[in-house]
C-alpha cells in the first residue's frame, strides 16, 4: 500500500521502479563509513601507552629485588656474620651453656697451642663448666672490623656480673655450608688464670669448691706455694675466696676481658676466730704440760729458772698469766708471733756456801714463738719454743 500511494505521488509519465542506467555505466559501491566501532562488553579497550607501563613494570621490579636484597642483608647480619657467630657463643655463655660453648669453632685449646700462646701449657679445664659460670648480661655487638689479614674483628660490650666490660674477638673464615658461610674464632677466646692461695690448700671460684691437689697436675705432691693455672672462659667474672674452718679471704673479682690471657691472681688468707681460739687452747695446754715438769728447766719449754747453788727440794711451775696468742700468715703456713707470759715458780735453794737455805717464790717472765703446719687431712701441728730457739 505504501509502495502504491508513493507511486501515485509521481508526476505522471514517471516510470516506476529504479531509474535506468545509462549505456555503458558502471554500478559504483556505496561510500565507505568510517565510524569506530564499540568494544564488546567485557573487553578492556587495548592500550594507548605500553612504554609507560613496561616503566611502572621494571619500577616494580627494582623495588622488590631491592627489598630481597635488603632482607637478605639483614638476614645474613642476624644469622651468619661473623657478628651472628659471635652473639651465638655469648648467648651459650648467657644461659650456662658451658660445654656447647665449649664445641663452639676456635675454642677448646691444645697444650701446644697453650705453650705457643706462652700460657701455662699444665693449665687445668676445671672451671670450664656450668657451676663455675657467671651472670652475662646486656650483651651488643658494637663493631664488625674486616682486618688486612682477612680476619674481622667483632667488638661486644657487656655485663659480667656486676662489672662492664668490653671484648674483641677475632673471627676467621672455616668454609661453607651449602650457601651459608662458616665461620671460627682465630683466636681461641679462653684465657689463664693464674692463682696462688697462701694459707689454704682449698679454695672457691663461684661458689665452686675446688683443691689444688684435685686440680693441680702434680696431684698431691703440688708444692702449696705454686700458682694453679685454671683455663676461663672470656668473656665472664670470676670472684675467688676462701672459707674454710682454718683460714679465710675476702672474695677477689677477676674480669676475663681478653682472648689467650694470663691473669695472675695471689690471695692471701685470714686465720678465723675458731682457729685462734684452737691454737690458744693448744698453747695452754702445752705451757700446763711444761709446769708438770718440777725442774729448773723444763724440756722443750718456754720458760726456766737457773740457780748457781743446789736445790733444797723439787720445784713447782704454775702459769701465773697465759700468754694471749695471734696467729700471722707465714708462707703456705701459720706461725705464732712473739708473745709474752708469765710462769711463776717455788721452790728452796741451798747455798753451796754456808749451807742456808733460802725459799724462791716468783714470778718468770717468758717469751714464745710458733709454728704451725696444717697436714693434707687438716690437722694442725703446733710447735712453739723461745725466740731463737
Amino acid at each position: 500500500m505504501e509502495k502504491e500511494a508513493l507511486d501515485a505521488a509521481k508526476p505522471p509519465g514517471t516510470p516506476s521502479g529504479p531509474p535506468a542506467m545509462p549505456a555503458g555505466a558502471t554500478t559504483m559501491p556505496p561510500p565507505a563509513l568510517h565510524t569506530q566501532a564499540s568494544p564488546a562488553p567485557g573487553i578492556p579497550p587495548r592500550n594507548a601507552h605500553p612504554v609507560r607501563d613496561l616503566i611502572a613494570v621494571g619500577l616494580t621490579v627494582a623495588v622488590l629485588l631491592a627489598a630481597l636484597a635488603v632482607g637478605g642483608f639483614f638476614v645474613y647480619r642476624a644469622l651468619y656474620s661473623p657478628s651472628a657467630f659471635v652473639q651465638h657463643y655469648l648467648s651459650l655463655l648467657a644461659n650456662g651453656h658451658a660445654a656447647d660453648a665449649l664445641k663452639v669453632p676456635g675454642v677448646a685449646i691444645d697444650r701446644s697451642d697453650l705453650e705457643k700462646a706462652g700460657l701455662p701449657k699444665d693449665s687445668s679445664e676445671v672451671l670450664l663448666r656450668q657451676s663455675a659460670l657467671s651472670s652475662l648480661t646486656d650483651v651488643q655487638i658494637v663493631s664488625e672490623t674486616p682486618e688486612d689479614d682477612g680476619d674481622t674483628a667483632v667488638a661486644v660490650t657487656y655485663k659480667a656480673g656486676r662489672y662492664a666490660g668490653v671484648t674483641t674477638f677475632e673471627i676467621a673464615s672455616d668454609g661453607w655450608a651449602g650457601f651459608v658461610p662458616v665461620w671460627r674464632f682465630a683466636r681461641s677466646p679462653l684465657a689463664v688464670i693464674d692463682l696462688s692461695v697462701h694459707g689454704s690448700m682449698t679454695f672457691q671460684v663461684n661458689d665452686f669448691r675446688l683443691d689444688k691437689r684435685q686440680v693441680a697436675l702434680a696431684g698431691t705432691a703440688v708444692d702449696p706455694a705454686d700458682p694453679v693455672p685454671m683455663l676461663v672462659f672470656s668473656p665472664g667474672v670470676y670472684s675467688i675466696r676462701v672459707d674454710t674452718t682454718i683460714s679465710y679471704s675476702q672474695g677477689v673479682a677477676v674480669l676475663s676481658d681478653a682472648p689467650m690471657k694470663d691473669v695472675p691472681v695471689e690471695v692471701q688468707t685470714q686465720p678465723t676466730d675458731k682457729f685462734v681460739a684452737v691454737v690458744q687452747d693448744r698453747v695452754d695446754d702445752f705451757l700446763e704440760q711444761c709446769a708438770t715438769q718440777q725442774v729448773l728447766q723444763p724440756t722443750g719449754c718456754p720458760f726456766g729458772y737457773v740457780v748457781h747453788n743446789r736445790l733444797a727440794g723439787l720445784p713447782h711451775w704454775s702459769i701465773d698469766q697465759a700468754p694471749k696468742v695471734d696467729v700471722v700468715p707465714s708462707g703456705e703456713g701459720w706461725a705464732i708471733p712473739e708473745t709474752d707470759g708469765k710462769a711463776h715458780i717455788v721452790v728452796d735453794i741451798q747455798s753451796i756456801y754456808d749451807g742456808s737455805i733460802t725459799h724462791l717464790d716468783e714470778d718468770v717472765p717468758f717469751t714464745l714463738v710458733g709454728t704451725i703446719d696444717i697436714s693434707a687431712n687438716g690437722a694442725a701441728s703446733i710447735r712453739v719454743s723461745e725466740p731463737g730457739s
